[in-house]
């Protein structure tokens, strides 16, 4: 991956992660990539990784079922038009 030098190293991982699970790469109720995994994709640190996976919980985007991993959530819908 190539880091934008003045953008966060966490912030962009959380905007790939994001974009991974709004685009459906990561389905509602898939198993996220643990944090080791995040670090090893990245090259980033354990510190970096637990970040942005819990901004991405903090953010409804998914959520943590202790003692098996993090998991993507369904997204909200757009409030109807009407």
């Amino acid at each position: 991956m190539r880091w934008e030098p003045d953008v966060p190293r966490w912030k962009q991982v959380y905007d790939q992660m994001r974009e991974r699970i709004v685009d459906g790469t990561y389905p509602p109720g898939e198993r996220l990539p643990s944090v080791v995994d995040v670090c090893a994709e990245f090259e980033i640190s354990q510190m970096t990784a637990r970040r942005v996976l819990k901004e991405l919980r903090q953010d409804g985007l998914a959520e943590m079922q202790p003692g098996i991993g993090t998991f993507a959530t369904e997204l909200p819908q757009p409030p109807a038009e009407g």
